[in-house]
């Protein structure tokens, strides 16, 4: 009877003692986007991205031809410009943004797509701040793939990184992915780190560190929004075969977590 006593007793302390513990934060969704339109996007939170002179927008263009909604999925399309004879550009290509629409921080992001390979396709979902510049204001790469690769990019770029060039800490990896299904693409934004996954598995983390540099961490506490576009070409993907072409990528869905207790 007495061990009994005691017995009950240490785990009577051990219950009392686990309820004391603070409650653990855990992940809250509170957006998301299915892409269950039968015919076009939500335009109250999605634009197509206009085109511009950088080598990922150089083909952006609003044809009807590079987007569809097709089975629960948001497609974005590269294709050669056989169709727009008022438009020289070779090519053309399909990305949205939430850009003045729907901005995420402090969170977590993913992003559910299937990719397509071809040779110089570089589609890409990543974040930019909505009141700031480029570089200064810093950009958050949750996925760019380059041609047919296994693996996808995550990196983080800011003035710290571009404008000085000071590469520690490191700011990016790369993880593998299934070339043949859909992958889910993370990265969860706190004030002191960014922390990337692929298919949950974490790749690599950014951390906001003490330095006299100046813009090392500008991500903390400010609305990105979210771009979402098929690319074709320039000096890091390398040229296009356009027998390769057409090619797309699948977008099921995007999800914006935040921490309630």
């Amino acid at each position: 009877m007495k061990k009994s006593f005691v017995a009950l007793s240490a785990a009577a302390a051990l219950t009392w003692l686990v309820g004391c513990q603070p409650k653990q934060a855990t992940w809250q969704l509170v957006w998301e986007e299915n892409f269950d339109q039968t015919e076009h996007f939500d335009e109250a939170t999605w634009s197509k991205i206009p085109r511009g002179t950088s080598p990922w927008n150089k083909y952006m263009s609003d044809f009807d031809s590079c987007y569809a909604m097709e089975n629960g999925n948001l497609v974005l399309r590269g294709l050669i410009n056989y169709g727009l004879p008022t438009d020289t550009a070779p090519y053309i290509t399909g990305g949205v943004y939430t850009k003045g629409k729907v901005g995420f921080s402090d969170g977590r992001l993913d992003i559910r797509a299937k990719l397509y390979g071809a040779k110089g396709a570089w589609p890409a979902f990543w974040l930019l701040p909505e009141n700031e510049g480029w570089p200064d204001g810093g950009e958050i790469d949750i996925m760019e793939r380059l041609n047919n690769d296994s693996i996808a990019y995550q990196t983080v770029h800011s003035a710290y990184t571009y404008t000085l060039g000071i590469k520690e800490p490191p700011q990016g990896s790369t993880g593998l992915i299934n070339r043949d299904d859909y992958n889910v693409y993370s990265v969860e934004l706190h004030r002191d780190s960014l922390v990337f996954f692929i298919n949950d598995t974490r790749t690599f983390a950014y951390p906001r560190i003490e330095t006299d540099k100046p813009g090392q961490f500008p991500f903390a506490g400010k609305p990105f929004y979210l771009l979402l576009d098929m690319q074709l070409g320039g000096d890091w993907v390398g040229p296009i075969d356009p027998m390769d072409l057409p090619v797309k990528m699948e977008i099921d869905w995007v999800r914006f977590y935040q921490k309630s207790k």
